[in-house]
């Protein structure tokens, strides 16, 4: 399940709507991870832009390795504007075992911020400027990367 939100995602809502529709699955482990915007370098947020068919396709082949695993996986991101202390991002992992759990939001996480074809913005002093610094490239997107 992959959920886009215009501005901050909301969390508890989320947390809660996943976890009642997991409750009856039989997992032993339900692992979340929250990604919250912080302060650093004068901003006043994050911003982000999407291109969605990329993003559908990657979280898709995720999708197919979690349920190899015999494991559910749903991620909400944010488009457009996040301000400080609230959340751009949530994901987990539902599954029978919590080592598959952990291994596997560990490594989607890593991969979500190496390969989602998501750009960040800081907000700052009333401009959107592309966070070059703390962005990765995406392998073979040409001019998308930079």
């Amino acid at each position: 399940m992959l959920e886009l939100y215009e501005g901050p995602v909301p969390v508890e809502e989320i947390l809660v709507r996943w976890y009642k529709e997991e409750a009856s699955s039989n997992y032993g482990a339900y692992i979340p991870f929250i990604g919250t915007i912080r302060e650093e370098d004068e901003i006043s947020g994050l911003s982000f832009d999407i291109y969605e068919p990329i993003l559908e396709s990657w979280f898709n082949a995720w999708q197919e390795k979690a349920k190899v695993a015999g494991a559910v996986l749903k991620m909400a991101h944010s488009k457009g504007d996040v301000p400080l202390h609230t959340s751009s991002y949530v994901a987990a992992v539902f599954s029978p075992k919590r080592k598959v759990a952990l291994k596997m939001i560990n490594d989607f996480v890593e991969d979500f911020k190496a390969s989602a074809p998501i750009w960040k913005y800081d907000l700052k002093d009333g401009k959107r400027l592309y966070a070059r610094d703390r962005s990765t490239p995406i392998s073979g997107s040409g001019l998308l990367g930079e």
